[in-house]
């Protein structure tokens, strides 16, 4: 990709979040290029079909959203008060495209390995920032290795569960469904001592998306060896 392709394909895919967010996870490809006021071969050029436009829409969701967890994790709070940002940061993140979070995590038929599936990766490293936040941060004794990865799990998918029911029904402000939340959390962070201030790990590696299996679509074709 050259330099000056570069910008257009984010505006491209602005196009495509625009119009997402308007017409849900259905959005044709007609409407997208209609959107970026360009013709619907111009939009395959860039993207090769639709679940790649999709593909590279959720990649910077997600990536953005990830960048976001990992910020609010290494703010200079009080320990409730990182809690709650965290918190916070995933349900804002959430809310702000409901219908992009829908493409995250509602695989369409005939698609059940694609783009319905690209938050998972994302929370697995959310899940490898809380454990390492947690190590760094939290002093839970002998058991410090296990306990912290399974905390890091744990809170990963009852936040993921939560914001998913929350999203759907809507049965609280946000401000109220992060209190809550944290309450949750709150008794074991509470008790336990903190560590003396030192700097973080490093952030867990971003993981590269899977290769689809040989013989689905997106899977390279073996190279031919023969002279």
């Amino acid at each position: 990709m050259t330099a000056l392709e570069e910008p257009r394909r984010e505006q491209l895919l602005n196009a495509a979040d625009r119009v997402i967010r308007r017409d849900g996870t259905g959005a044709s490809m007609n409407a997208i290029a209609a959107e970026a006021g360009i013709t619907k071969p111009i939009l395959y050029r860039h993207f090769g079909d639709r679940n790649g436009l999709f593909q590279a829409l959720t990649e910077r969701h997600t990536s953005g959203l990830l960048a976001a967890v990992r910020g609010a994790l290494d703010e200079p709070l009080e320990r409730r008060e990182r809690v709650e940002l965290v918190l916070d940061t995933y349900l804002a993140g959430i809310e702000s495209r409901p219908q992009v979070y829908r493409l995250l995590t509602s695989p369409e038929a005939g698609d059940p390995n694609g783009v319905g599936n690209a938050l998972a990766p994302a929370m697995r490293q959310i899940a490898a920032e809380i454990t390492r936040a947690v190590t760094a941060q939290v002093d839970l004794g002998p058991d410090a290795a296990l306990l912290s990865q399974a905390w890091g799990q744990a809170i990963t998918g009852m936040v993921l569960a939560a914001g998913d029911w929350w999203l759907e029904t809507r049965p609280c402000p946000r401000a109220r469904m992060v209190q809550a939340l944290a309450d949750l959390l709150w008794g074991r962070l509470a008790a336990a001592a903190p560590l003396p201030a030192a700097p973080l790990p490093s952030p867990a590696p971003d993981l590269a998306p899977e290769p689809p299996p040989a013989g689905e679509p997106g899977a390279e074709a073996p190279r031919s060896t023969a002279g």
